[in-house]
């Protein structure tokens, strides 16, 4: 008799936001995934949080795999604002 074993990770996939297209790992807690998960990524050069919420559940090829989107509202501006640009003094 053979015992399934259950993975103790999950892949995150981040289907839009700044991080459309990537993936991760994050380990089940309690068995169970994450319904929010904050990222800290840099993107143009500003180090920003992102706040992504759990969607579809689905196996691909035996692990667990689930969408996460992107919650705009509640992350930090995914652009540099212009004005905020000149005020370390490029280009003087």
């Amino acid at each position: 008799m053979t015992e399934a074993r259950q993975d103790p990770e999950y892949i995150v996939e981040y289907v839009d936001g700044p991080l459309v297209g990537q993936t991760d790992r994050r380990f089940l807690v309690g068995g169970e995934v994450d319904e929010r998960i904050g990222v800290i990524a840099a993107v143009e050069g500003l180090e920003s949080t992102f706040w992504y919420v759990a969607g579809e559940k689905r196996d691909v090829e035996g692990q667990l795999q689930v969408s996460y989107h992107f919650d705009e509202p509640d992350s930090d501006p995914v652009a540099a604002d212009k004005e905020d640009e000149s005020i370390f003094g490029f280009g003087a």
